[in-house]
This record gives C-alpha cells, structure tokens and sequence, in this order.
C-alpha cells in the first residue's frame, strides 16, 4: 500500500460524493421552480442513500467481481474478500471500492433532470434501483470491470461512457416516455433560483478534479495531468457556450455559463487521463459549441421537455469526448499530443463502437425499466398535481416560507 497513493484516493472519494450532495442537488434545484425544489433535492439524496446499500448488496461485485464480457459475478456480494489489508494496485480495495460508488452514485441522480418536475417519488426509486442494476453495473463492467468493451480496447478514463452516453441516454429516454411537462413548449419555465444553480455548478467543477484525477488511482503526473485539462477544458465550454449565447440572443447568462462549464467536464471526462493541454482546449470549444446547438435544437426544434438538459450536455458531450479521446490521445500529433501510442483510425472505430453500444443498450433497457415501472404504479402526477407543485404532493413540505 502507498500512503500518498491512499490519501489522494479518500480526498477525491470526498470530492466525488460532493458532487451528488450537495453539488448536484443544488444545480438542479435551482433550475426548476420554486414549487418543486425540495422534490430534486429530495430525489438527489435519496438515490445516494438507495445505490449506496446496492453497492453493498451486489453492485460492486457485479461491475468488478470475475464474471463474463457483459456482467460481474456475486464473489464480491457484501464485501466478501475485502478486508483492510486487501489492496486494488497500491491502495486498499475498500477506497478502490467507495470511490467507485461516488461514480455509481452521480449517474442515476443525472438522470433525474430528464423528468424533473412530473414522475412520482415512489416511481422514480424504483426506478433509480432497477436502472442501477439494469445499465449502470453491466456498462461499468463492460467498460471498467474486464468486460467486452475493455478487452476491445476501449478509452473511457472517467467515465464518458460510463457515467455521461448512460445518464444522455437515460434521461432522453425518460423524457420522451414521461411526456412534456404542462404548457411545454409554450409556457416557459425558468430556474427559481440561479444563486442555487451557480453555487451547486462551483461545487461540480470543484468536485470534478477527484472525478477525473482521482480515476488515475494514484497521486501521480496522470492524475495531475487529468485535473489540468479537466480545468482547461471547463473554462473553454464556459467561455464559448456565453460567446454563442451572446452573439445567438443579445446577451449572456449565469445559466449559459455554467451550463457551457458542465459540457466541457463531461466532454473531457473520458479524455482526461490520455490528452494534452492543448487537446484538451479544442474538447472545451468543442463541447461548448455542439452541446449549445444540441440544447437549443432539442428543445426549441424537436419540442422534447428533457428538463435540465441531460441529454444535449451530457449524453451529447460524453459522445463527443469518447470519440476525440480516441484522436487526441495519440502522441503523434505535435503540440496537440496525448500520451498514447495508438494508431489514430483503428482507435477511433473502437471509441465509436463503446459509444454507440452504450447509448443504445441504455435507450432500450431505460424503456424496458419505464414500462416496468408503469405496470407496478403511477410514473406521473396527474395533472393538478403538477400544477400544485410535487413539494406539498409528494413530501408534504415547501422549499421557502416567505
């Protein structure tokens, strides 16, 4: 065991976790309306609690545990065989196994902004426990835990796939079975509170440099390397999502900004442990200006109501940054060089085919899951419901007492 190795490994576990509560939490209870606030909150937070007593269960085990190319075995169910002393490489398994959990954590309460604001409490933990052990864990193992995909080859070091094709594919997929929201696309919608959205944005942005340096698993030049570009690349995705949206309408926003942030973190996730500075400033341009085309186009064009944006800026960037991983990560490619000695075309069909089989196997199991979920109970409010606000329906509380 490395001591310094270990303590980065805590630290960016505590990071991670921070993300989900409050970091998350907070950005998407700002974007929504006042009526609804403590429902997000409510659904962020409890999600940590749910996968984290399935990773306990068996999660762990089927994403990591010896199994076959799709799915993990129960040799690990509990915890079975890990001990204080048993290490992952040169940190105890235990903080191998918890700072994995933050990632399990984080990708389900993404999802939650696809139907913000309209699916029952009781559906939506049905549902975050059946989609956990239906997506998450066999794509985690396909890509992290010796599966087919990482035998292909595969390049996700943090989790583009893992964590941001799920989560797109996901929420799209919720979106569109739930329906719109009431009054959508006509009746606008604004966040409540972006104090609430800036602040919880600060603490992604903070808590995704044990994201993306703590997947190297070691105090060491890639996990510094990682927590470089995963800046650079967040400054850029702001920068160019406010320059769009200035030129696009006349003015900046706080919202703009902060989303453009979050499309450059997700784009660079999978990236982040292979590319350079400078690669990583063209995945930061990049995500800031397709990811801002994709939202606009989805929602002004194609009229789909994924609330908060899930799928342009997640599932939309984590394709983006796969793909580019397997480009940038080449060391052949002068200033732009990654650290990778790869042949660039054999690397990028590879990176297309983790991409692509992600995003589809999660669009059909998520609407297997839905159905599911539907025939047991009510995915939805009703109407009036949702009119009154899902705070005093489903919790019987409001955010604010003003």
């Amino acid at each position: 065991m490395n001591g310094a190795d270990t303590a980065w490994m805590l630290t960016s576990t505590a990071l991670v976790l921070f993300m989900t509560v409050p970091g998350l939490a907070l950005f998407y209870g700002g974007l929504v309306r006042t009526k609804n606030v403590l429902s997000v909150l409510m659904q962020c937070f409890a999600i940590t609690c749910v996968v984290s007593l399935l990773w306990l269960l068996g999660g762990y085990s089927l994403s990591f545990a010896d199994g076959n190319g799709f799915i993990g075995g129960l040799s690990k169910a509990l915890f079975a065989g890990v001990g204080q002393e048993t290490l992952k490489g040169t940190i105890p398994e235990s903080a191998f196994a918890l700072f994995q959990l933050t990632f399990a954590i984080i990708t389900p309460a993404l999802v939650v902004g696809g139907f913000a604001e309209r699916m029952r409490f009781g559906a939506c933990m049905v549902f975050a426990t059946l989609w956990f052990l239906g997506v998450y864990a066999p794509v985690c193992h396909w890509v992290w835990g010796g599966g087919w995909l990482g035998e292909l080859g595969v390049k996700d070091f943090a989790g583009g796939i893992v964590v941001h094709i799920t989560a797109g594919a996901g929420a799209l997929t919720a979106a569109l079975v739930l329906g719109a929201r009431r009054g959508f696309p006509h009746q606008v919608s604004p966040p409540h509170n972006m104090t609430l959205t800036v602040a919880g944005a600060g603490m992604l942005w903070v808590g995704w440099f044990g994201f993306n340096g703590g997947s190297a698993l070691a105090a060491n030049g890639d996990a510094a390397m990682a927590m470089l570009v995963t800046h650079i690349s967040a400054s850029a995705g702001a920068f160019v999502w406010m320059i769009a949206e200035w030129w696009r309408f006349g003015k900046p926003s706080a919202l703009g900004a902060v989303t453009g942030m979050v499309a450059g973190l997700g784009t660079i996730t999978p990236a982040s442990g292979y590319v350079g500075p400078a690669g990583a400033l063209v995945i930061g341009i990049s995500a800031g200006a397709l990811c801002f085309v994709a939202t606009n186009l989805l929602k002004r064009r194609l009229h789909v109501d994924d609330s908060l944006d899930v799928f342009p800026v997640h599932g939309v960037g984590g394709l983006l940054g796969t793909l580019l991983t397997g480009f940038f990560a080449s060391d052949a490619l002068g200033i732009f060089s990654g650290q990778e000695d790869i042949a660039i075309g054999h690397q990028l069909g590879v990176q297309a085919i983790g991409a692509f089989s992600a995003l589809v196997y999660t669009v059909i199991v998520t609407f297997v899951i839905l159905k599911i979920v539907g025939a047991m109970t009510s995915l939805r409010v009703s109407a009036e419901e949702e009119t009154e606000g899902l705070d005093l329906v489903l919790h019987n509380e409001r955010g604010y007492d003003l």
